[in-house]
Formats: C-alpha cells, sequence, structure tokens
C-alpha cells in the first residue's frame, strides 16, 4: 500500500509515525511545502519572549530522524497544489528548484492545518505587521525586533497566541497594548473567570483595550493603528492574532463536501467523501463530545490524536472511531495559569441548555504548608448532576484540576463522582479536601437541596425592603466594603441573633468565598428561614462587577464599596517593623491575621504583611482608611504580595508658631461638564502649578466627562448606566459650550479662535496640567451613580472619594467650585 500524507507537524507526522508502527511494508510518503516537518507550534511565542533561547530546540522531530528511524520518504519544500482523484495522484510543486510533478496513491491522509487570519484591510501589507504560525514566521518578527529595536507592540486579539505573545513582547522589554473586539480576553472563559486574567495583565504592565477593533494601519513617523472609535495607537510592531481558518483549498478543488467555516467534512473515522482519502487536525469540522454538534478545534493534541487514528484507520484492519473533543485548555498568563474544559456558560446559554453553576476558591494546597496560592474555580453542569464543562485561573494547580475534571467528562461522570474521586494528597500538593472534590462537594449540595444558591448577577436586582441580605463575615472584613443594604451578623454569632432576622423575608447571605454563608444557610433552614447563599461570595461578586479592570479607589461618604489601596504615603521612620505571613491564607484570613498583628503592635510600628491573595492588596487600602491606620506601600513580587502597613499614624500636626503645612495649595471642584467651564478650571489649575503651588481638581457628577476617554470602551454596564452613557459627551471633544451652543457649532468656533490665538486647547491643557503634578481626582460616588468606569477614564485619573478632596482643601487658601 502506498499512503501519501499532505503536511506535517501534529496531524501529518503522528499518522505517518503510526502507519509505520503497524506496517513495514507500507510506503509512506510525507509532503511538507514548509523547510520543517515537525516543530513546536505552541512554543513559538517563548522563544520571541527569550524564555527558549536555542531555535533547534523549536524543532521537534527532523526529517533525517523520520527518514532513518521510521523509513519515511519525507519531502519537505514539496507543496501538494492539487488532488486528482480520478487518477489517484497528486500534482506538487517542488519549491526547491521550481519543478512541478505528479504521485500516484493508494490512500491519501491530509493535514493542511489553518491559515492565520489577515482580513484586507488598508495598509496591511505594510513593513512590522506579522502573523503568528510557523517557525519561519518566529525568526521574521524575532529579526524585525533586533534590526529595528522595537520599543512598543500592538497586538490585535486576545485570544491563546494573542495572550502569550503580548507577556513575551514585554518579558523582551516591549510596551505592549492588546487591541480586542470582544468585551474580554480569552473567550473560552467567562468573563468572570477572564477579569481575573485583566487584572493581572494590568498589574505586568499590559495595556488592554476592549470592544475596540481596527480599520486600517498607516505608515507616519510610526506604523499607526486606526482604531475603530477613529483614534489611533503608534507602534513599532504589530501582531495579527484574530484567529485561524481552515486550509481546505485542496479539498474544495477536488470536489469533496465542506464542512462548517469552509472545514474539511471527515466521518468518525477521519474519512472524507472519498473513502480512499482521510483528513486531521486543525482543517477539520469535529463532534463536540458533550452536544453532538458539529465544531472546530485547532488545538495539538486532538490533532495528534487523529493523526495516530487515520493512520491506522487507512490499514482497514482495526478501526479507530472518534467520539469527539471537549476542549480542553491551558493558557499561563504571567504568574498566573487559566485552565478550561468542556462548554462554558456562554455556549450553554446560546445553545439554550439547562444548568446549573458553582464557584469555589480554595488554596492549591494546604494553607499551612509554605506558598500555597488560591485557586479560582468554576464548575457548570446540568440538573441531573452531568458535567458540562468547568474553568479554574490561579498561580499554582489549576492544570491538574481541570484535567481530572476533563477526564470525568470523558467517561461520562457526573457531579456526584467528584466529591467520591480519590486524589492524591500530602500538604506539599493538595488538601485532604481537594478542591476538584470542593466542587463536587458544592454542586451535590445544590442538587441535594441542602443549599439554594444566587449569583453575584443577581445582587442588582434584588429589592432590599423584601429580602434580608445578610454579611457573615466578620467586622473587620466588612471594613473592606459590604453590598448595599446588608446586615452584618459574623456567622459564629448567628444562632444567638436569630431573632434580628425577620422571617417572612427570603435571606440572601453572603460571606467571603461562600463556605461561611453556606454554614449561615444550613444553619437559618433549620431554623425556619427561606435562605439563598451567594455563590463564590465576594470574591466572584467583585470578579463580575468590576471587571475589567481592578477593584475601583477608596469609598466616598458612606458608599460600602470594595476599593484599591490608597495612594501609598511617603513613609515616617518607623520604631519596629514586625514580620506578618498571611502566604496562603484566603480571604479573610490575610485582613484578620493584619488585625490581629496590628492590634497587638504599638502605635508607629510598622508591619510589613506578606500575602499571596490578590484581593488583600484592594481590600488593605480600604481597612486602612477606616481603622485609622497608614497604608505606606505595597508590591508584587512573583506571587507574593507585599503591603507595609504602620499602627495609627496620621500625619502629624505642624507646630502652632509654624505656618499651615501647604496652606497656599488650591483645590478646585469641577461639577460642570461645560467646554468653557472645563477650559477656565484647567487654565487657574495650570497657573497655579506653574507658581509652584499643589492643585487638586476633583470632578464630580458632569465634570466626569471631561475626563472620559473619546473612544467607547467595552465594560459591562445595566440598562440605566447604558442609557446615562449614551445621553452624557464622552470625552473633551463632545463637550458643549455653557452659553452659545448653537447645536455644535459654538465649541467649533471658540477652539478655532483659540487655535488662532495660539491658546492651548482644553485637551493641551489638561495634558500640561498632569505633566506640572496636578493631582485629577475623579469622585467615586459620582461615577457609581453616573455608571462611569475607571477604565472609560484617561490614564492618569485618580479615583477617590469626598474625604481626599477635604483633606486637599484643608491644605488650600483657595477653593473652587466650577
Amino acid at each position: 500500500m502506498k499512503v501519501l500524507i499532505v503536511g506535517g507537524v501534529a496531524g501529518g507526522a503522528s499518522a505517518a509515525c503510526r502507519l509505520r508502527r503497524l506496517s513495514e511494508d507500507a510506503q509512506i510518503v510525507l509532503f511538507e511545502k514548509g523547510k520543517y516537518i515537525s516543530y513546536a507550534n505552541c512554543g513559538l511565542p517563548y522563544y520571541i519572549g527569550g524564555t527558549i533561547k536555542d531555535k533547534d530546540r523549536l524543532l521537534v522531530t527532523k526529517p533525517e530522524t523520520l527518514r532513518s528511524r521510521f523509513n519515511i520518504d519525507v519531502r519537505v519544500e514539496n507543496e501538494v497544489v492539487s488532488i486528482n482523484r480520478d487518477k489517484k495522484t497528486v500534482t506538487v510543486v517542488n519549491h526547491a528548484d521550481g519543478s512541478r510533478y505528479e504521485e500516484s496513491y493508494d490512500k491519501l491522509i491530509l493535514s493542511p492545518g489553518g491559515n492565520p487570519k489577515r482580513p484586507m484591510l488598508p495598509g496591511i501589507d505594510l513593513p512590522g505587521i506579522f502573523t503568528l504560525r510557523t517557525v519561519p514566521d518566529t525568526f521574521r518578527i524575532d529579526e524585525y525586533i533586533k534590526e529595528h529595536g522595537s520599543k512598543s507592540a500592538v497586538v490585535v486579539g486576545a485570544g491563546f497566541i494573542g495572550v502569550e505573545m503580548a507577556e513575551n513582547l514585554k518579558e523582551r522589554g516591549l510596551d505592549v497594548t492588546i487591541v480586542e473586539f470582544l468585551p474580554q480576553a480569552v473567550s473560552n472563559l467567562d468573563p468572570e473567570m477572564a477579569a481575573i486574567l485583566h487584572r493581572h495583565l494590568r498589574e505586568n504592565g499590559i495595556r488592554l483595550m476592549f470592544g475596540t477593533g481596527v480599520k486600517g494601519f498607516e505608515q507616519k513617523e510610526r506604523l499607526c493603528v486606526r482604531l475603530s472609535d477613529e483614534n489611533e495607537l503608534p507602534a513599532d510592531l504589530v501582531i495579527l492574532s484574530i484567529g485561524v481558518a481552515p486550509d481546505s483549498s485542496l479539498v474544495k478543488d477536488a470536489g469533496l463536501p465542506l464542512g462548517i467555516r469552509d472545514s474539511i467534512r471527515v466521518d468518525d473515522t477521519f474519512q472524507t467523501g472519498d473513502p480512499d482519502i482521510y483528513a486531521v487536525g486543525d482543517a477539520i469540522d469535529v463532534k463536540q463530545f458533550i452536544t453532538g454538534e458539529e465544531t472546530l478545534l485547532a488545538l495539538a493534541g486532538p490533532a495528534n490524536r487523529q493523526g495516530r487514528a487515520a493512520g491506522e484507520n487507512v490499514l482497514g484492519k482495526r478501526i479507530q472511531k472518534d467520539e469527539g473533543v471537549i476542549g480542553s485548555a491551558i493558557l499561563k498568563v504571567f504568574g498566573l495559569t487559566a485552565a478550561s474544559t468542556g462548554l462554558n456558560e456562554k455556549q450553554l446559554k446560546e445553545k439554550k441548555l439547562p444548568y446549573l453553576k458553582t464557584y469555589v476558591h480554595p488554596s492549591d494546597h494546604a494553607t499551612y504548608y509554605p506558598n500555597s496560592t488560591q485557586l479560582s474555580m468554576k464548575l457548570l453542569f446540568a440538573p441531573d448532576g452531568k458535567i458540562y464543562g468547568a474553568q479554574a485561573v490561579g498561580a499554582a494547580g489549576s492544570d491538574k484540576r481541570i484535567d481530572v475534571i476533563a477526564t470525568a467528562i470523558r467517561l461520562g461522570g457526573t457531579v456526584y463522582d467528584l466529591e467520591k474521586l480519590e486524589l492524591c494528597y500530602a500538604p506539599p500538593y493538595s488538601s485532604a479536601k481537594d478542591p476538584v472534590n470542593m466542587l463536587g462537594f458544592t454542586a451535590a449540595n445544590m442538587l441535594r437541596g441542602d443549599v439554594k444558591p444566587f449569583y453575584a448577577e443577581d445582587t442588582d436586582g434584588l429589592d432590599r425592603s423584601k429580602v434580608t441580605l445578610l454579611d457573615v463575615r466578620t467586622p473587620e472584613e466588612t471594613a473592606t466594603g459590604m453590598l448595599d443594604g446588608a446586615v452584618n451578623i459574623p456567622v459564629d454569632e448567628l444562632r444567638n441573633r436569630l431573632s434580628e432576622l425577620p422571617k417572612d423575608k427570603p435571606v440572601y447571605a453572603y460571606c467571603a468565598v461562600g463556605l461561611r454563608g453556606y454554614v449561615a444557610s444550613r444553619i437559618l433552614t433549620q431554623h425556619g428561614f427561606d435562605v439563598y447563599n451567594l455563590s463564590g461570595g465576594m470574591k466572584t461578586w467583585r470578579d463580575v462587577h468590576d471587571k475589567p479592570s481592578a477593584p475601583s479607589p477608596t469609598d466616598c461618604v458612606g458608599i460600602k464599596k470594595n476599593c484599591e489601596p490608597v495612594k501609598p504615603a511617603p513613609p515616617s521612620a518607623p520604631e519596629k517593623t514586625i514580620e506578618v505571613d498571611a502566604c496562603g491564607l484566603q480571604c479573610p484570613g490575610p485582613i484578620m491575621k493584619t488585625a490581629q498583628a496590628v492590634k497587638a503592635a504599638s502605635e508607629g510600628e510598622t508591619l510589613c504583611i506578606r500575602a499571596t491573595d490578590p484581593g488583600f492588596v484592594s481590600d488593605i487600602g480600604v481597612w486602612c482608611e477606616r481603622t485609622g491606620n497608614r497604608l505606606l506601600g505595597s508590591e508584587r513580587k512573583g506571587t507574593v504580595y507585599e503591603v507595609r502597613v504602620q499602627k495609627g499614624a496620621p500625619v502629624p500636626a505642624a507646630p502652632a508658631s509654624a505656618p499651615a503645612a501647604g496652606g497656599n495649595d488650591k483645590s478646585i471642584i469641577v461639577f460642570s461638564g461645560d467646554l468653557d467651564r472645563a477650559i477656565a478650571s484647567l487654565i487657574i489649575a495650570n497657573g497655579a502649578a506653574s507658581m509652584g503651588r499643589k492643585v487638586t481638581m476633583f470632578f464630580t457628577f458632569w465634570g466626569l466627562n471631561v475626563l472620559r476617554r473619546n473612544n467607547r470602551v467595552g465594560v459591562q454596564k445595566n440598562l440605566i448606566e447604558k442609557m446615562f452613557g449614551a445621553m452624557m459627551p464622552r470625552g473633551t471633544q463632545k463637550l458643549s459650550l455653557s452659553r452659545m451652543n448653537m447645536l455644535g457649532i459654538g465649541p467649533k468656533m471658540i477652539r478655532g479662535v483659540m487655535k488662532r490665538k495660539h491658546v492651548s486647547s482644553l485637551e493641551e491643557l489638561l495634558q500640561s496640567a498632569m505633566d506640572s503634578g496636578v493631582r485629577i481626582v475623579a469622585c467615586q460616588m459620582s461615577m457609581d451613580i453616573m455608571g462611569i468606569r475607571k477604565e472609560e477614564l484617561i490614564d492618569g485619573v485618580e479615583v477617590a472619594g469626598v474625604a481626599t478632596f477635604l483633606g486637599a482643601a484643608e491644605q488650600s487658601d483657595t477653593n473652587l467650585f466650577i
């Protein structure tokens, strides 16, 4: 039997080797149009980032190996350009010498792979615009960066390759911006899980622009990316990472049937419409294991297995049938790992499948063993317990947990099986109740009726007059923010305070991650209450509501809210530093341990707290604000967050004989969103700054529009917030005049006059103020009311509450309200 295989890498090379292992008699010819027969596609970004330093490490198998070890006729730089089905031959072009020839076959296996999408946009062929799919692509990008000294890059697309390229370009020292048309990165994750990655990407200096498309490219002084919002991004390098399309041209020209999105249609033995032609890899349509529907899946693992099966099936002795793909995938993002398997919630909604979900946030191994870190996990399942899918994000342990669940899905397992799994345990590796068991426990509790869940997206719709929202965390934890309208009864006090809760209203209980909320639910249920528990607790609530940016800063006049640390204050000389190890503790552990350590410390002593819970960095700033302590600074070192806090150390008052510190500072409230008033306020601010004065500008209500980006930013909002956003001017370019606006003609006239008179524009005045050290502050309360998110504001804006302004006002001799 003579078997021709078109294409190497995962599918083709696997088919060739399997075929040879099963048959010494078969004549096997492997065609590859490029120079490399088998290489590490998934490792290409890491060569560009410098993690993989040796080019040869990218080459998995060389042609000589296949020739000598497997007796395979390997022909590199030989491209099959057509299939002649009636003659059972293929036409081949030898790119080394330009010759053409025909080769006959008994069986043909196609593994053409996919082509990176490169839309026909204006300027798409300009130098510096690349896709990444092959080894030569990798070397071209690497050489371009070296030759041109590239300092900045725009990555178009936030899928797996896009995010990996962004990380590796950043590791190489480039400034990186990701532009993504969707409202999130890594679409196989649900938005609240992807939000964890968004924060981590920003922590590592990656700029994210969601809800933004690309219209084209221009070459000016630098390469410019023209965006769908009419803005431009200058860059030295552009990476297009917007997906791959199946390369089905050979099959299409041969008259064989195609599958979804022009893929190659195959049956469960990988046979095409021609019984002598098989196809595998990224170019074929496959069956989704859970739903049985056709889908595409461009992953190396399935391609390898498909090649192995096709190599066996062409012999006709033992037939390997494909049962479908689950879609297990994993991604490294700096210090985090994101993994998923099966269907996500978006897909379940699209397919209208009934489902339930549960969230857990356990540690990757026993918390008493050093360096444990938090895992965030989500499980989706049917009302009968069938597992639909799972997702996990964390610094360690995501991979093996999702692998276990993928195995359970493949074997038809249910959430009840996850409860019973006997998994390896020792303190350095796991806990006696593994995170996979915990997902099974919480899901089974729901199905058995032991607990009724509610979810983070439900909280806004709860009528506070008809329900009791119960926070069962400790008072120390509530200092970091509570849900609006909630009452606080710590779970350990609940049995003695049942009389404080009305029985005629359902109780919606919540805690930090869901565990104490579950305990509270069981207590209350057995005392006759109708109770629901917030799955995933405040941790998931923040991921849902604060996406895709980090949590917002300090609260504003009684608004209880999750917050970022305040801007670090200059440290004073401490008498003593107390080391506090909160690594491995989940929320509320780090805050509780900090509270205990501060209580034991003397006034003025400094505490250095180390924690692995990313949420601790957000919580500690607000906790310090509300407890009268002072945040000196925070720093991330790998997976550990180091925070310095000084106990009870307010800024000392100036001596009575001395003038008030900063008594000639200036503070300005910008309430108006009118163009002329904004210009006036910034002229005053720039003038004061030029005289060496400290200036704080507090933008509130309509004044916030001055600080909005001109381009639309993809963020999740409810209906009212969307209406507010649509009715308000977006950014300085859309502001109207307080008088003589004349349907928008007035602003254009005054801008023209200012330009002719050489008066700086509003945008220039704003940038000049920032460059001069003017403190630009956006009112958090006003942002909440008007539905404006932090990521909608221009860079350099501090988000804070009225206390921040009042603190500045007390040091000012001039306070203006504009």
